[in-house]
């Protein structure tokens, strides 16, 4: 990971134009290829970003971000570079889920038809780039689904499931990838967004799919 801290502006330019005033900035060039700028505030948030995949050019006094699909900009007119680092991260583990989440992704897998009649495993934690999907299935066309299982589905789970669909969709073995959201509660923003970007979303009951493992019958 690249990390820069840099008095700059910054445009972009694409479906929409966007502008950011001269100002001290953090910009982070991360090793799969995103690029994001941040200023001193709102916690995680960026404040404009590009996701891969996108290359930057560095002439002098500017730095170029496009993306490799779509052609927008991240035009970034710099004044002064405060800082330049890089640092080696190595592979991420991942998020350790607790142990009802856990629990939760082994008995969804171990009966992987509570979602359908016909639906079969591909395998649980099916590594990615930006770190492992729960679980990775066909439905009863054949068609390739991928689950993320949180116990409160909040729209940061749906936004990480869309990453994670972003990069398998990539894959021509796996394409066309259909996501679903599954939680014990899925709060109604996440629900609307995942309808909105075409996620299906499933509530889970942990006390019942308890029951599956203990008399294997279906709910």
């Amino acid at each position: 990971m690249r990390l820069v801290i840099a008095r700059c502006s910054v445009d972009y330019v694409g479906r929409l134009t966007a502008h950011l005033p001269m100002a001290p900035r953090l910009i982070l060039i991360k090793a799969d290829g995103s690029v994001s700028i941040h200023a001193d505030d709102r916690a995680f948030k960026p404040l404009n970003w590009m996701n891969p995949p996108c290359k930057v050019r560095e002439d002098e006094g500017t730095w170029t971000v496009t993306h490799g699909k779509t052609g927008e900009k991240l035009i970034l007119t710099m004044e002064e570079i405060l800082h330049d680092s890089s640092h080696e991260l190595g592979v991420d583990p991942g998020l350790q889920k607790d142990g009802v989440e856990a629990h939760l992704q082994e008995l969804l897998a171990e009966h992987i038809q509570t979602l359908g009649d016909g639906w079969t495993m591909i395998r649980r934690e099916y590594p990615t780039a930006i770190g492992p999907v729960d679980i990775l299935c066909r439905d009863h066309l054949g068609g390739t689904v991928a689950v993320e299982i949180k116990r409160r589905g909040d729209i940061d789970g749906v936004e990480q499931l869309t990453r994670y669909l972003e990069l398998l969709n990539r894959d021509t073995l796996l394409a066309p990838v259909k996501g679903i959201f599954a939680a014990q509660e899925i709060k109604p923003q996440a629900r609307v967004l995942a309808t909105d970007r075409g996620i299906g979303c499933v509530t889970l009951d942990y006390d019942t799919l308890r029951g599956i493992e203990r008399t294997d019958t279906l709910f």
